[in-house]
Formats: C-alpha cells, sequence, structure tokens
C-alpha cells in the first residue's frame, strides 16, 4: 500500500509495528495464547480477601493482595483504554464477554534489568485496538475496581487501523459510531465500540437454539435442500437468476424451501423443518431484505388448527428463552406472546377496519373498492393479489399484538386447502405481529388434481403480467401423485421474529451483515491521464493526497500553490521525489485548459 494513502495514525501504527520487530518482538505470533477465564466471570466470581484490621478512619483493612493469596488468571482481548503513570498504568482490556482493567506496574512485567517491555512496548508501542495477553492475580484497587495485577503481557495482534473512540460522561455518549451505513458496512466495528450489538446476535443465537431444540424434542428432524434450484417455487415472488455451465440450463436462488420438504413427506417422514437462507429478487427497506432467514416446519396429519396451538407454545417458549418473560417492550409498547392468541378471518379484519364486505364481491367491485380506498391497483392484480393489497394497506399494521389472521382466498392461498366449511376459502393462516408478518402456514393442499389446477391458474396471472405467479413445477405435481398424507407446513421469518424479541426497528440490525449498495468513493482519474499531460507517474499520488484527483481540477489552477502543496507533501512523508518546478506546471495547466 502507498504510504500515501494512509492517515497519520495509520503510519504511525505501522512505525509501532516495525519498532515492535527491531525489538524482537512477533507481533502476530503463531503459538496458542492459553486462557482461562473470561472479564465478566472474573468480576462476578471475585471474593475479597480477609479483614485484618481497622485504618485511622476506621475502615476496613484488607490482607494485601499476591499471587498466593489471590486468583491467578490468564486472560486475553483487546486495548481499549489505556492510562499511564510513570512507572505503573491501567489498561482497559475488552475480550469476548465483556471489560475488565489491567493494572500494568513496570517492575512486575519486567523483573529483570530490561525494562523494555513497560517503558517502550506497553509506553510507547501498543495502541488502542491491538490484543495482548495478559497473565497475574486479581485484586481490587483502592478506588474499589476490580483488577487484575499483570505479572506477565504477551503482544498478541497489532491493530493497523485506529477504532472510533466512542466517549461517555455522566450517562451521555459523545462520538457515537452511529451511522447505520458504516454500522453495517463495518459490522466487525460496530460490534467491538457499541455495546448492545453483540447482546443482539446472541439472543438471536438463542433465539435459533431453542427454535431446534423446540422442534427435535417433538421428534422432528432437520434436513437440506437445495439453495439453487430449476423451478423457482413454494412462494409467490420473484427470483434471483443465475446460470448453472455445467448444465448449461438457467437456475434460480429458492425463494422458499416448501416444495422440497413436502417432497420429502411423500416420501415418509413424519416432520422435516429446515432453518435456512431464502432470496426474493424484490424491494429492500426495513423490514425487508432480499436474502433472508426462514424456518420451514412439515409435520404429518396435523392441520392449521393444531398449528396455531402449536406455534403459539413456540414463540411463548422462545420469547420466555430470550427475555426471561413472555412478554417483550417495543416502542413503549408490551407486546405479550403468552398464548392464545386472537384469531381473526382476513375479510373479516377488512370488514371491521374498512366497512367494505369483500366475500360476495367480484375481482372488478374488488379492484372498484381498492380505488376508493386510494390504493394504486391495476389491470394485472387478480382477486387475490387486489385482497392482498387492501388487507397490506388498512390492516396489517394496525395488529400490534400476536394475531392470527385466517380463512385467505383460494387466489391468494395456491398450496393450500380448501377451507372444510367456507366455499372459496382456504385453511391458512398468517400470524401478525406489530404490525408485520412473523409466520404463514397453511393445512397443505395434497390433492394433486386441484393443485395442478391451480398451477395452472398460477400460470394465467403470469400471462396478465404478474411476475411474482407460481410456475408450474411439474415433478412436484408428480410426487403428490404417489400420495401425500393430511399435512400441516409452516414459515417463521428468522429476522423478523429476532427483530420482535430484541426490540429493533430494522431487519439490518439483526443481520451481520445486509446487503448494501457498493461503496461509493470519489472518481479519481487513472494515472495515465496524469501522465498524458505531463505529470511524471511518481507525482500522481502526491497529487492525489493534495486532493488533485482528476486531472480537470488542475485546470486554471495557481502552479506556485500547486508546487507549495506538492512540497508540504513530499517533505511531510519523507518522500525522495522531485517536486515539478513552477514553469513545468504552467505549461501543464496550460495544457489541461
Amino acid at each position: 500500500m502507498n504510504v500515501l494513502e494512509l492517515s497519520e495514525q495509520e503510519i504511525q501504527r505501522r512505525n509501532n509495528l516495525q519498532a515492535l520487530k527491531d525489538l524482537g518482538i512477533e507481533p502476530y505470533p503463531a503459538a496458542e495464547y492459553p486462557t482461562n477465564a473470561f472479564s465478566t466471570d472474573i468480576i462476578s466470581e471475585f471474593v475479597d480477601l480477609p479483614v485484618i484490621g481497622k485504618d485511622e478512619e476506621g475502615n476496613d483493612v484488607r490482607e494485601a493482595a499476591t499471587p498466593e493469596n489471590s486468583r491467578v488468571v490468564s486472560i486475553a482481548g483487546r486495548i481499549m483504554g489505556r492510562r499511564i503513570m510513570g512507572k505503573a498504568g491501567f489498561a482497559e482490556l475488552q475480550d469476548s464477554k465483556g471489560r475488565i482493567q489491567v493494572y500494568v506496574q513496570r517492575d512486575a512485567i519486567c523483573p529483570e534489568e530490561n525494562k523494555d517491555l513497560y517503558n517502550v512496548v506497553f509506553k510507547k508501542l501498543l495502541d488502542l485496538g491491538d490484543f495482548i495477553g495478559v497473565k497475574g492475580y486479581v485484586f481490587r484497587t483502592k478506588t474499589g475496581e476490580i483488577s487484575v495485577h499483570a505479572q506477565e503481557l504477551t503482544v498478541l495482534a497489532k491493530s493497523l487501523k485506529p477504532l472510533p473512540i466512542v466517549k461517555e460522561k455522566d450517562g451521555h455518549v459523545f462520538d457515537a459510531f452511529e451511522d447505520p451505513e458504516l454500522r453495517y458496512r463495518q459490522r466487525y466495528v460496530d460490534l467491538i465500540v457499541n455495546n448492545g450489538v453483540k447482546d443482539t446476535f446472541l439472543k438471536r443465537a438463542t433465539i435459533l437454539r431453542t427454535l431446534r431444540r423446540i422442534l427435535d424434542d417433538n421428534g422432528y428432524t432437520e434436513v437440506e435442500t437445495p439453495t439453487l434450484q430449476s423451478i423457482a417455487g413454494g412462494a409467490s415472488a420473484r427470483p434471483f437468476i443465475t446460470h448453472f455451465n455445467a448444465l448449461n440450463i438457467p437456475m434460480y436462488m429458492r425463494i422458499a424451501t416448501e416444495l422440497y420438504l413436502k417432497r420429502l413427506i411423500v416420501g415418509g417422514f413424519e416432520g422435516v423443518y429446515e432453518i435456512g437462507k431464502n432470496f426474493r429478487n424484490e424491494g429492500m427497506d426495513k423490514t425487508h431484505n432480499p436474502e433472508f432467514t426462514c424456518m420451514e416446519l412439515y409435520i404429518s396429519y396435523k392441520d392449521l388448527n393444531w398449528g396455531m396451538d402449536f406455534t403459539e407454545k413456540m414463540l411463548e417458549e422462545i420469547c420466555t428463552a430470550v427475555n426471561g418473560k413472555p412478554e417483550v417492550e417495543i416502542d413503549g409498547k408490551v407486546i405479550s406472546f403468552k398464548a392464545p392468541f386472537r384469531r381473526l378471518p382476513i375479510l373479516d379484519a377488512i370488514k371491521e377496519k374498512t366497512g367494505y364486505d369483500l366475500y360476495p364481491m367480484t375481482e372488478d367491485e374488488i379492484r372498484d373498492v381498492a380505488k376508493k380506498l386510494g390504493i394504486e391497483v391495476d389491470e394485472t392484480m387478480g382477486k387475490g393479489k387486489l385482497i392482498d393489497e387492501i388487507f397490506g394497506e388498512t390492516c396489517e399494521g394496525t395488529f400490534i399484538q400476536p394475531t392470527f389472521i385466517t380463512d385467505y382466498p383460494v387466489e391468494m392461498s395456491p398450496l393450500t386447502k380448501m377451507h372444510r366449511s367456507k366455499p372459496g376459502l382456504t385453511e391458512r393462516f398468517e400470524l401478525m405481529v406489530n404490525g408485520k408478518e412473523l409466520a404463514n402456514a397453511y393445512s397443505e393442499l395434497n390433492d394433486p388434481i386441484d393443485q395442478e389446477q391451480r398451477f395452472i391458474d398460477q400460470m394465467k396471472l403470469a400471462d396478465k403480467g404478474d411476475d411474482e405467479a407460481m410456475i408450474i413445477d411439474h415433478d412436484f405435481l408428480r410426487a403428490l401423485q404417489y400420495g401425500m398424507p393430511p399435512t400441516f407446513g409452516i414459515g417463521i421469518g428468522i429476522d423478523r421474529l429476532v427483530m420482535l424479541l430484541t426490540g429493533k426497528f430494522a431487519i439490518g440490525e439483526v443481520m451481520l451483515f445486509p446487503q448494501m449498495k457498493p461503496e461509493v468513493k470519489a472518481p479519481k482519474d487513472p494515472v495515465s491521464k496524469f501522465v498524458e499531460v505531463g505529470f511524471s507517474e511518481e507525482i500522481v499520488p502526491v497529487l492525489n493526497k493534495a486532493g488533485y484527483n482528476l486531472v480537470s481540477t488542475l485546470e486554471g489552477g495557481n502552479a506556485q500553490k500547486i508546487q507549495q502543496q506538492i512540497g508540504e507533501i513530499i517533505k511531510k512523508y519523507k518522500l525522495d521525489i522531485q517536486k515539478p518546478s513552477v514553469d513545468e506546471l504552467n505549461a501543464i495547466i496550460e495544457k489541461i485548459g
């Protein structure tokens, strides 16, 4: 890397890196560094030494801590703060669980005559962000802070980029690293400097672990199905398309795992589930990401009513595992996952919120209702899509407490059994929580003749211009013809579940690495373009450092000022480069003009 591309701090850190090497210290050692304790455990398990008397003011005087009477620990972590006070200093060490203070005394870590480890390494060559290992004993300082008295100090990794310094005083945070785009793009920095970020992802892990345990304990089998599929089926969504070179065929990133999991039910599995990534080539906003995690579960011989009971109990247990209780507070609202949840047919919900009874209406009549409600619709939308739009615009955001929206029209549910008692409707629910869909579930359609007709109807929608309509999956139809038992199926959006249980409002807060637009970099002309107008190749990085990234920015410039800027950079960075004369610069500027 060219030195001119580095900041002053980065240059200093690289100089410190070389100085460590010159002292014979390997800044990136390969050997294992054994640890036996974490910061939070050291603090929580600390036991004060016995009281041996009173001081002049009547305060307890305890036995002095030593390696012989105190807990000896070996810890490692990142330096997040440092205070030097002559022959001793303090460092704040951050490990994977938290932070602890380390007391570094010169003669303790340098018992021999050579004091370089303290005087040079600790005081001058270590920087915030560096990793060190410390062996020492635990004690309480005079100010009452539980700390580790270092007896040995080992450099474990040198940090070449400075961390954002987040300051806190009297409960107020200053210089916070809070720009969402920077935080998501540089999640590694976000995790280091922002309290609570790691906790969100530890809770996510708890959610997944608890979900798996519940499903495993009920005897259901976790499986894996293809991510690349020849037909994008199992949901109504626009897929990502790629090409399989070896087979010379187009392929789709899966939009759902449903059809493959149902094949396994046909094959004789009692219950199967998959937790994995789905991909939908659609919009991005605070609650949608094209790549998302979903859990899908299919269980033989169960129906929608059983599924609602099971879902209630499962979510109540997961919420309790994460938060210690079946409630979570989001933006001042307490959302309770305590069973049972409200159950409400979708057309009743629309009638309740809008006053319109859509049940007896035709497609054109429903389209007219949508227009009266100010909802943008077009002629490509079928009856199901229209109802979905009306519900989404007028109802969905109003359901804060967990609510099962049931009895969807058949046009909205091409993979769902017809309702056993309500013509034209299906046995389907969507679980709404805090105004968003969390789960989608069916009594699965297992009539192969009915399923084939539903697929044909979907293709008609595709012909009308609906790019989210399902494609006929002939192999899935063939599997159904071998017979699939009555089955309940459910899909739960894991990212949204994590958002709910951690009180986050943006999906990027619960995804470690959400999709981002490419970084926008300032435009820069190639070196050859500068050479064409008369600059030497070696002077171009200096011009860039001075802010001249485009040849055009030099047009009409002051040659003397430009020469001065070039000279200052050459001197500052001690570059062995000859700066151009004012006459040479004038000639170049005139040529550019």
